[in-house]
């Protein structure tokens, strides 16, 4: 009888023991990247690719086949500007800031110099909305430092 308690009380040790790795082998590990996924209302990081921002501003601004080609071009050298500064590393974090928000701004101009009149007011918007966002992104959660410390 103490053979048989003890056996299975060992069988259920190893099984305890055991069934966490065989669970492992059944799900897909968590050091292999995720497949890409579909734009599921998420905002990845990075640069946004040209062809995709002309296709958005021809959305918003209904922009003519002659102002898509040339908002493109300009999307374009701004990323390709955007990447050269992106991997200098004769740069200082701040200086790099600095080069790629003159390039921003440059790419802007370059863009609304190429609309009509109800356009740039459009494109006014537009701006000032993503102005807005990124000052309230660097500002943090409005309530964020607010209420009595945790205890």
């Amino acid at each position: 009888m103490l053979k048989q308690y003890l056996l299975v009380l060992v069988a259920a040790g190893l099984i305890s023991i055991a069934a966490p790795f065989a669970a492992a082998q059944g799900s897909p590990s968590n050091d292999q990247p995720a497949p890409p996924s579909q734009d599921n209302g998420m905002r990845r990081h990075g640069p946004p690719d040209p062809a995709e921002r002309t296709a958005e501003l021809t959305k918003k601004l209904k922009l003519t086949s002659d102002q898509q080609a040339k908002v493109q071009d300009a999307l374009q050298s701004e990323r390709s500007q955007m990447e050269s500064v992106h991997h200098d590393a004769s740069l200082s974090q701040p200086d790099r800031h600095v080069k790629m928000m003159d390039i921003r701004k440059s790419t802007n101009a370059q863009i609304r110099s190429l609309l009509d009149t109800n356009q740039q007011k459009r494109w006014d918007e537009i701006e000032a909305r993503r102005e807005q966002r990124m000052q309230d992104r660097r500002q943090g959660p409005p309530d964020a430092g607010s209420g009595p410390p945790p205890q």
